[in-house]
C-alpha cells in the first residue's frame, strides 16, 4: 500500500478567458476509472453545448490508468497538456474535465496547449492539493504510574494523540505515520523502560493540505 501520495482536496472548478474563448476547469478525486468516466459524462451533459469537452485522468498506486481526450480539438492539444499538468504537480487520482466555448478567434495548436495546459492548473488551485500520509493507529498500554509521564510526552510530541481510555491500565490511542512506526516504538520503550505495550489497531489515511 502506497504511503504518502498527492490529490485533490475537493471537487473545485476555475474559468479563465483566453481570446474571447472561455475555458471552465472541473477538478475531482476519483478513485476508478469508472469514477472518472462518470464525472467526465456528467460534465459533458452540464455543458452540453459547448464546443469542446476535453478530459484526462491519472488513477492508481503507478498511475497504471492513464488517459487524456481532445474531444474535437486538435490531437494532442488539448487532452495531453492537462494529462501533463496532473503529472507535473505528481497528483494521484485525479480527473479533469476542460470545457471550452469557442470566442471566435483561433488559438493555433501552441495557444491550444497552454490554454488547456492554464485551464487545469487553475481548476486545481481551485480545488486545492492535500498529501494523503498513511498512519498507524497504536495502542499503548501502561501502568498508570506511567500516566503523566507518557501524556506530557506524547501532546508535546509531532504524534496525534487521538484519545486516552482509563481502564484496568491507562491507554493511549496513537496515530504514527508509518515510517516513523520503529521510531516511535523506540521512543515508546526509551520513555517508559519498556514497561509499555504497543497494539496496531489499523491502517488510515490521513490528509494534511499541501503548500
Amino acid at each position: 500500500m502506497r504511503a504518502n501520495y498527492l490529490t485533490l482536496k475537493s471537487h473545485g472548478i476555475g474559468e479563465i478567458i483566453i481570446s474571447k474563448s472561455r475555458f471552465i476547469a472541473n477538478c475531482a478525486r476519483v478513485e476508478t476509472e469508472e469514477q472518472a468516466q462518470a464525472f467526465i459524462e456528467t460534465i459533458k451533459k452540464e455543458h452540453r453545448s459547448a464546443t469542446h469537452n476535453c478530459s484526462a485522468y491519472l488513477i492508481g498506486e503507478h498511475d497504471q490508468i492513464q488517459k487524456a481526450n481532445d474531444d474535437g480539438e486538435p490531437s494532442g492539444t488539448a487532452g495531453v497538456p492537462i494529462l501533463e499538468v496532473l503529472k507535473k504537480q505528481h497528483l494521484k487520482d485525479t480527473v479533469v474535465v476542460v470545457t471550452r466555448y469557442f470566442g471566435g478567434i483561433k488559438l493555433g495548436a501552441g495557444g491550444l496547449v497552454r490554454a488547456y495546459g492554464k485551464s487545469a492548473t487553475v481548476g486545481i488551485d481551485a480545488s486545492g492539493v492535500v498529501e494523503r500520509k498513511l498512519h498507524n493507529k497504536l495502542k499503548v498500554s501502561a501502568d498508570y504510574t506511567w500516566l503523566g509521564k507518557l501524556e506530557n510526552e506524547l501532546r508535546n510530541s509531532s504524534y496525534l494523540l487521538d484519545h486516552i481510555d482509563y481502564a484496568d491500565d491507562v491507554q493511549f490511542t496513537v496515530l504514527v505515520p508509518t515510517e516513523h512506526d520503529a521510531t516511535f516504538h523506540s521512543w515508546m520503550t526509551d520513555l517508559s523502560n519498556g514497561q509499555t505495550e504497543i497494539v496496531q489497531l489499523e491502517q488510515l489515511f490521513l490528509e494534511f493540505d499541501h503548500a
